[in-house]
C-alpha cells in the first residue's frame, strides 16, 4: 500500500483532486495534511498541490513556502522521500528552494486552462517510468504564473544533468515558442532535482487519470511511483 500525504494550505483547492487520484489508482488511503502542522506522517509520497496558497499574494507559492510543514517537506525530502509539486505545488518547491528557478506570470498576462501536449524528455525518473523517451502526452494545464524562468547558467545544468522531465510540445513532440502556451523558458513543463526524487511540474495530471474525464496520460505519474516502491 502506498502511504501518501497531500498537503493543504489555505487557498488550496486541487488537494482533494489528487487526493480522490491516488486513492483510486492505488486503492490506498491518503493522508490530508494541514499546513499549520510541524510534521508530515512517514509517506512514501508527498504531493503539494495546485490552488492558490495564501491568495497569490507577494509571489506565488513565496508565503507557502514558510508554512511550518515545509520545514518538514524539506527535510523529508532530504532524507530521501518522493516529493511531487503540481502547479502552485511547483511554484511552492520553488519558493521553499527543493527546486531552483521561479514560475512568473504567462507571458500573455492572461490565466490560460486547457490542455496541452507535453513531451516526456526523462523518463528515468520514479514518476516517469511508466513512459516512454520522447513519448508525447496530453495533460491539462490551469495557471496564471507557469512561466518558468532560470537564468542561463541554471538552465544549462538543468538540461546537461537531465533534469527537464516534461517541455511544452505539439502533437508530433515538436517543441517551439508557438508550442509554448506561457512563455517559459525553452518550453519547461516540469523539473525534478538532482535525485530524480522531487518533481515539479505546472500540468495536473490529476485531472485526466480516468477515461471519465477524457484521457488517462496523467495517471501513469501516479502508476510509475507505486512501481518503484514495490520494486525497492
Amino acid at each position: 500500500m502506498l502511504r501518501a500525504s497531500v498537503i493543504v494550505f489555505p487557498g488550496s483547492n486541487c488537494d482533494r483532486d489528487v487526493k480522490v487520484a491516488i486513492e483510486r489508482i492505488t486503492a490506498s488511503k491518503v493522508s490530508m495534511v494541514w499546513h499549520g502542522d510541524q510534521t508530515v506522517p512517514k509517506s512514501d509520497l508527498i504531493v503539494v498541490p495546485g490552488g492558490f496558497s495564501y491568495g497569490d499574494y507577494l509571489r506565488c507559492g513565496a508565503m507557502a513556502a514558510h508554512s511550518p510543514v515545509m520545514r518538514d517537506v524539506v527535510a523529508k525530502a532530504s532524507e530521501g522521500t518522493p516529493v511531487l509539486g503540481i502547479c502552485n505545488g511547483f511554484q511552492i518547491l520553488c519558493e521553499s528552494g527543493l527546486l531552483p528557478g521561479v514560475l512568473m506570470r504567462n507571458a500573455s498576462l492572461k490565466f490560460i486552462c486547457r490542455d496541452v501536449h507535453l513531451r516526456v524528455d526523462n523518463e528515468t525518473t520514479l514518476y516517469t517510468r511508466g513512459y516512454h523517451k520522447h513519448e508525447v502526452i496530453k495533460v491539462p494545464i490551469a495557471h496564471a504564473e507557469g512561466n518558468y524562468f532560470a537564468d542561463a547558467k541554471t538552465l544549462d545544468k538543468l538540461e546537461g544533468e537531465g533534469r527537464v522531465v516534461f517541455r511544452y510540445c505539439d502533437a508530433t513532440g515538436a517543441a517551439s515558442p508557438e508550442t509554448c502556451p506561457n512563455g517559459a523558458q525553452r518550453n519547461i513543463a516540469g523539473i525534478c532535482d538532482a535525485t530524480g526524487r522531487v518533481l515539479g511540474m505546472m500540468p495536473h495530471p490529476e485531472r485526466l487519470y480516468e477515461s471519465a474525464l477524457g484521457g488517462t496520460d496523467g495517471r501513469r505519474i501516479f502508476e510509475s511511483v507505486v512501481a518503484n516502491m514495490m520494486a525497492a
